[in-house]
């Protein structure tokens, strides 16, 4: 936890608030005292802390039910109870509603600074399992760079050049073309890079949901809301925030976003608690937002704030030359997943691979090579094996002996496999193993109606 975390002492004693503000100041972490329980609970509405040193025995609004409140609107706080010996009673029921620990009277500041790091370590830790659990639930990954292509090593080195700053990048391509993997480059290439990445998927989040995932909300704040939850911005504190598919914002959210890059501080919904971030920004679009721009859909001033570096990413049938390069990196990466050991993609694969158009580019290729690694059955993957599932029994040779190219043989299984589920493209993309958008970029690409 960083040393400026932010502690509030909640005591009605003058002499035990000073002592333990010194004690703490001096340490680095911005301190603030309350003289009782109504006044903190008052702090806590205005301001958001990592910690509270609270005081059990207080008159009027008791420590035990500070804590209770504390707990209730704000669980991700981590509480330590300060008690006198005649209370141990009250500190052991303190832990049940729960508090983190609790220390008694007198304390040395050796053994008080000690109770607070072990304190905001626990936070820390429990900022870190939220993330991974999120990190877990979105299948997050993380690819190296690969390419020789000059438009790919121009990339490479742009990465090297913004990753130690704190700019702003905005990276454009089509979909599919590693956006996420380049910001996790840059990222990687920063001084945030023992802190955390987090993407936020701009295009499958819900409207009205939006705000909750990036700010967060308090427990009641609306229909369903049942605790309080951290948001993307709190969680990627300290490190960075990757928005893909920024486009999809609405214009409500974005001027909300523009705001808190701004003032670098957000609003919990249901809440008036500010809450300071430190997050360096990332974003990613496969749009023309100078478009969006002149179309009314994205704000001037936002799209200013984020493309003060902008970086675009070739398509993959713009650097065929890498296509090999990386079949063969992913050949490796799903022989090890899978449990496999295919040794080689043979050279008409290969020929057929980089023919290909790969209108999902990068994305594209890898569940091919991870399809064919999981369906094949050879020592070596050929062009039937790049097939889509349920393909194999179609002719890979033509009439007079060449074979056939891999886009007539994907046009044709796409065709007859959305005429036998009557044009319905759900159960379509489903079958062929893409997902919807994908399938709707290859009807538009091969014509199919």
């Amino acid at each position: 936890m960083s040393e400026r975390a932010k502690i509030l002492v909640i005591d009605d004693q003058e002499s035990m608030r000073d002592s333990c503000q010194q004690t703490l100041s001096r340490k680095g972490y911005e301190v603030d005292t309350a003289n009782n329980g109504a006044q903190g609970l008052v702090l806590l509405e205005e301001k958001s802390y990592d910690l509270v040193i609270l005081d059990l025995k207080m008159p009027g609004f008791n420590g035990l039910e500070v804590l209770k409140k504390i707990k209730e609107d704000n669980p991700e706080i981590v509480v330590v109870v300060i008690t006198g010996y005649a209370t141990i009673e009250s500190a052991v029921e303190a832990m049940k509603y729960g508090a983190f620990d609790f220390i008694p009277k007198p304390f040395t500041p050796e053994s008080f600074r000690l109770i607070v790091k072990r304190a905001l370590n626990t936070r820390e830790i429990t900022l870190e399992n939220v993330l991974l659990r999120h990190e877990l639930k979105q299948g997050l990954s993380s690819e190296i760079i690969i390419g020789n292509d000059k438009s790919m090593k121009s990339v490479e080195q742009l990465v090297k050049k913004v990753g130690p700053t704190d700019t702003t990048v905005l990276i454009t391509g089509e979909s599919g073309t590693g956006k996420e993997v380049i910001a996790r480059a840059i990222h990687q290439c920063s001084g945030r890079n023992g802190k955390p990445f987090v993407a936020v998927d701009c295009g499958s989040l819900v409207e009205n949901l939006f705000e909750s995932e990036l700010f967060g909300h308090v427990r009641g704040s609306f229909t369903g809301a049942t605790e309080t939850k951290y948001g993307r911005f709190e969680l990627a504190n300290g490190g960075t925030l990757f928005f893909d598919e920024i486009s999809n914002v609405s214009l409500n959210i974005q001027a909300k976003l523009l705001r808190v890059l701004q003032e670098r501080e957000v609003t919990k919904v249901g809440s008036s608690q500010v809450v300071k971030v430190d997050v360096r920004i990332i974003a990613a679009t496969n749009k023309d937002l100078v478009d969006a721009v002149k179309a009314g859909t994205f704000r001037e001033d936002l799209f200013y704030r984020l493309s003060v570096v902008p970086m675009t990413l070739p398509p993959l049938r713009g650097r065929r030359g890498d296509i090999p390069l990386l079949a063969n990196h992913f050949l490796k990466k799903y022989n090890s997943k899978r449990g496999k050991n295919i040794t080689a993609i043979s050279k008409p694969a290969l020929d057929a691979l980089t023919e290909y158009d790969w209108p999902g580019n990068v994305r594209e290729l890898q569940n091919a090579i991870e399809r064919a690694v999981v369906l094949t059955e050879n020592e070596v993957i050929e062009p039937a094996d790049l097939l889509y599932y349920g393909l194999s029994a179609e002719p890979v040779n033509s009439d007079v002996g060449q074979i056939r190219s891999l886009v007539d043989l994907e046009r044709n299984h796409i065709a007859k496999t959305l005429k036998s589920f009557d044009g319905h493209k759900g159960k379509t993309a489903k079958v062929l193993g893409i997902d919807r958008k994908t399938l709707r970029i290859k009807l538009k690409t091969y014509g199919i109606k």
